[in-house]
């Protein structure tokens, strides 16, 4: 299964007040493993920056300047993350954000059905715990010592070794079909791309292709399925 693994950084912390995604990372999982393929971009957000934003993640409005615009990019982004679940840490921020941006662009949003939200998986995981991403990456002695800002992408990075842990770590293959109980496993199975299912063509060898077969095992001298005579 592909899952993609996402984080976003902004210019505050609500959209209908103004407040722009400047950066977004993507870390791409196939049956929870990383196949190393990743997608990052920056966005001018086309507005200033605010000083306690930028003390978050260091993204100045003069290094945006230069950035393209999110609805320059939207469709590679939208091909990038496809169908597919989509990952994040109090995913529902993020997802406001990303479906912000879309209505700007005039575009559908993402369905929230296909919402991973990390934060509900550590709380079932580890009821009255820390869930920040920084307590759960100490809990899985993930090692953080380089991330001394807020980056999308290195979060992303992060949340990506966190969710393995989280939903049974290096041995997920085998615990999926051992524990189908684990409330984690049914709060991820749960989720359901908006993907069309198609029935299945009929497949059939055609009068030629048959005529041609038959002709190849003619050829072929001492056959096994006629015990080698």
């Amino acid at each position: 299964m592909r899952e993609i693994i996402f984080d976003t950084e902004t210019t505050g912390l609500d959209p209908k007040k103004g407040d722009r995604l400047v950066e977004i990372g993507c870390i791409e999982l196939v049956n929870r493993v990383p196949t190393g393929s990743v997608y990052h971009a920056y966005f001018n957000p086309e507005r200033s920056m605010p000083a306690e934003a930028e003390a978050v993640h260091g993204l100045s409005a003069a290094f945006l300047a230069d950035k393209p615009k999110f609805a320059e990019n939207v469709h590679e982004l939208l091909e990038y993350l496809a169908d597919s679940p989509l990952v994040a840490h109090n995913a529902g921020f993020d997802f406001a954000f990303l479906n912000f941006e879309l209505a700007q662009c005039r575009l559908e949003p993402v369905c929230h059905s296909r919402m991973v939200d990390t934060i509900k998986l550590a709380r079932v995981r580890h009821p009255g715990a820390k869930l920040s991403l920084d307590a759960l990456c100490s809990r899985y002695g993930i090692d953080r010592s380089h991330r001394t800002r807020h980056g999308a992408l290195l979060d992303a990075e992060l949340l990506a070794q966190v969710y393995v842990e989280l939903t049974g770590g290096r041995q997920i293959g085998l615990e999926l079909v051992a524990d189908a109980a684990d409330p984690i496993v049914a709060l991820v199975t749960t989720v359901t791309p908006n993907r069309v299912f198609r029935p299945a063509r009929p497949h059939a060898a055609g009068e030629g292709e048959l005529a041609a077969h038959a002709a190849f095992l003619e050829t072929v001298k001492a056959p096994l399925w006629n015990g080698g005579a």
